[in-house]
């Protein structure tokens, strides 16, 4: 599990787009093209210790008062700091 923030890239063509984890001051290039790619965006949700992707599969709720939705492999949850339920325990 990473805290890494992932990056929308989109190379200076606009032929093609990658999201990775990378650095905003690195330099990327398009091995096919050679063409330097460019920062569009950050991908939601920021940087997370999840590498799991926010679908209804991969979600559980938090169980503190704000009902927040976190990955299934998240132990504490990023909202309220409180160790998250275990999985089997919702109800």
């Amino acid at each position: 599990m990473s805290e890494s923030q992932k990056l929308h890239l989109r190379s200076a063509g606009y032929k093609r787009d990658i999201v990775t984890s990378a650095s905003d001051t690195a330099t990327y290039v398009d091995r096919q093209s050679g063409t330097p790619f460019q920062v569009v965006g950050q991908v939601l949700p920021l940087a997370s210790p999840s590498d799991l992707p926010w679908s209804e599969d991969n979600l559980r709720l938090c169980g503190c008062s704000r009902e927040q939705l976190v990955q299934k492999d998240i132990n504490d949850c990023p909202y309220c700091d409180r160790r998250v339920p275990a999985a089997g325990s919702e109800s």
